[in-house]
């Protein structure tokens, strides 16, 4: 995707990287961060491009602009709609990132003393999420913390588990065949 692009899918919900990095290619990303460069040869991971287009969502749990690809949009708002109808509270964690996000969420987990190793096993290196993709979206419930296993012990996950295949959403990390990336509960993908 051209960097004007780029540009303009930016928010202020989602900061640039710091001037630093800024308008690097994705290899210089990697190169910056210190992932190797046969990254997607040793994870087997695909490439995400951006979608050309984002439908506004409306807030995550967090209050920040959730954004999806339009037909993850629709779908999205159907499951949450079903499952409320079930007595199921379903609230987003978060949707789209755009790669310079994703480099810049690595690089502050780096900033902060975590290990690139570690990190690799929570978080796609950027160009590798499915966040990228506008497809994929971190999903909670109330009472619970987001982002944490206990979510799989959740209504709301059993909900998932028994119902989200109909509206087109996946489970991309299970427990049983979970890869490089590190068993996900809440990580659940739209795949039309």
């Amino acid at each position: 995707m051209a960097n004007e692009t780029l540009q303009s899918l930016e928010t202020p919900d989602e900061p640039r990287l710091s001037g630093l990095h800024e308008g690097l290619s994705l290899a210089e990303m990697h190169q910056c961060l210190g992932i190797p460069a046969d990254y997607a040869a040793i994870t087997g991971l695909p490439f995400f491009d951006e979608p050309e287009s984002l439908a506004i969502v409306g807030e995550d749990c967090f209050g920040r602009l959730l954004r999806l690809e339009p037909a993850t949009r629709e779908a999205w708002e159907n499951m949450r709609a079903s499952a409320a109808e079930a007595g199921i509270d379903l609230r987003p964690v978060s949707g789209f990132r755009s790669h310079y996000y994703q480099a810049d969420l690595l690089r502050r987990k780096i900033r902060d003393g975590r290990a690139l190793a570690e990190l690799l096993t929570v978080n796609a290196a950027p160009g590798y999420s499915e966040h990228h993709s506008g497809r994929a979206l971190d999903i909670t419930t109330v009472d619970i913390p987001p982002l944490q296993t206990q979510f799989e012990e959740t209504d709301a996950f059993h909900w998932l588990k028994k119902n989200a295949e109909q509206f087109q959403f996946l489970l991309s990390y299970p427990k049983e065949t979970s890869g490089i990336i590190s068993y996900e509960p809440w990580h659940w993908c739209f795949r039309p």
